[in-house]
């Protein structure tokens, strides 16, 4: 599976997560915890705001193309659910990987 997609459903699935929570801390999707740059990872958030994934994103771009990302506010949407309902190949493998982080530790 492309490594574009698991970022992005770890993402949403977090969101998900979240949504039984007054107050989530969101560091388990940090472009650190998911070991990519912080360009990837800002990218891959704007694309799923853009497509109606996600809400309450804030991007705030600086002159010299600096990128300040808050998502201390940010929800999965009806949108970002379906898409998590509709994958369940990507359900399968993310619950697979979790199994195997798991044991391995």
């Amino acid at each position: 599976m492309n490594d574009n997609f698991k970022c992005i459903y770890k993402i949403l699935k977090t969101l998900e997560t979240a949504m039984d929570y007054t107050d989530y801390d969101f560091s388990a999707i940090s472009h650190e915890a998911l070991e990519i740059s912080k360009e990837r990872w800002t990218g891959y958030l704007e694309m799923m705001n853009d497509s109606g994934l996600i809400k309450g994103l804030i991007i705030k771009e600086y002159a010299g193309g600096d990128k300040l990302v808050h998502i201390s506010g940010m929800k999965i949407t009806l949108k970002g659910l379906e898409f998590l309902s509709e994958n369940t190949i990507m359900q399968r493998m993310y619950k697979a990987a979790k199994g195997i982080k798991d044991v391995i530790g």
